[in-house]
């Protein structure tokens, strides 16, 4: 894995999907959402207890989106992973990427081994707020100390 060819690979689509988004609208994978938004992408919500989430539309599934994803965004249980990971494959979805900071987060070796053996780029820990710009301070720091920790692939 090489982090940086796998972000530009996850951040090449225009459709993105985050999956496991809160029927709150916080949380980490509505500050996602904002901001793979503010760097130009469409962004797809995706959660099967919410029909909308403010007042964006929320997809039960990744096949329920209206677009073709080309990139997800997990941010859900590891167990949900898998499942979210299997549609993802299904789905022709390129890259996906499985968020995790200072917690267990999404990570699975499960679904990780289904994206593998479906072809995806599949992004073990960590987020994009790592890597989009304007990345904050605050997320400058998780990245040092996740990758010197392992949390974060290099």
């Amino acid at each position: 894995m090489n982090m940086p060819t796998d972000v530009a690979i996850f951040l090449q689509s225009q459709y993105v999907a985050i999956a496991g988004a809160s029927r709150t609208g916080s949380g980490p994978g509505a500050l996602i959402a904002k901001r793979l938004r503010d760097a130009g992408h469409t962004v797809f919500l995706v959660n099967p207890a919410a029909e909308r989430i403010g007042d964006e539309p929320c997809y039960r599934r990744l096949s329920d989106v209206p677009a073709h994803v080309g990139s997800v965004m997990v941010v859900t249980t590891p167990a949900a992973a898998v499942e979210v990971a299997k549609e993802a494959a299904s789905c022709g979805v390129r890259a996906l990427w499985l968020h995790r900071s200072f917690g267990e987060g999404s990570v699975s070796a499960e679904a990780m081994d289904v994206c593998r053996a479906a072809g995806m780029t599949v992004i073990e820990g960590g987020c994009p707020m790592m890597y989009v710009p304007p990345v904050d301070l605050a997320h400058r720091a998780f990245r040092f100390c996740l990758g010197l920790s392992g949390r974060v692939p290099k």
